[in-house]
C-alpha cells in the first residue's frame, strides 16, 4: 500500500530556510506526479507545488514562486521541497501527496 512519510519541518525565523523530505513506498515512484500541499490552522488545504514523474515539469502556487523549489530523487523514492525566504504566513502543516494519498505531515513554524 502507498506510504508517504514527511520529515524536515521545524521552527525557523522569518527569512530562514528548511528542506522537507518525503519518503515514498508501495508504488512505482518514478511513474507518478507528486505534490506538496499545506494547511494552516483554521484554513483550507492549499496546493503548494507539484512535479511530474520525470522531474522535468514543475508547478508552483503564486504565493511560493521564487521562494520554494520542488525536486525528486527517483533512485531514492524521495520527494523534496526547499523552502527559502520563509514568512510567518508559511506556517502550516505540510503534506506530501500522491493522487488522493498523503502522509502524516511535517509542521513548519515561522516565528
Amino acid at each position: 500500500h502507498v506510504q508517504l512519510v514527511e520529515s524536515g519541518g521545524g521552527l525557523v525565523q522569518p527569512g530562514g530556510s528548511l528542506t522537507l523530505s518525503c519518503a515514498a513506498s508501495g508504488f512505482t515512484f518514478s511513474e507518478y506526479r507528486m505534490a506538496w500541499v499545506r494547511q494552516a490552522p483554521g484554513k483550507v488545504l492549499e496546493r503548494v507545488s507539484s512535479i511530474d514523474g520525470s522531474g522535468m515539469l514543475r508547478s508552483y502556487a503564486d504565493f511560493v514562486k521564487g521562494r520554494f523549489t520542488i525536486s525528486r530523487d527517483n533512485a531514492k523514492n524521495t520527494l523534496y521541497l526547499q523552502l527559502n525566504s520563509l514568512k510567518a504566513e508559511d506556517t502550516a502543516m505540510y503534506y506530501c501527496t500522491k493522487d488522493q494519498n498523503r502522509g502524516q505531515g511535517t509542521q513548519v513554524t515561522v516565528s
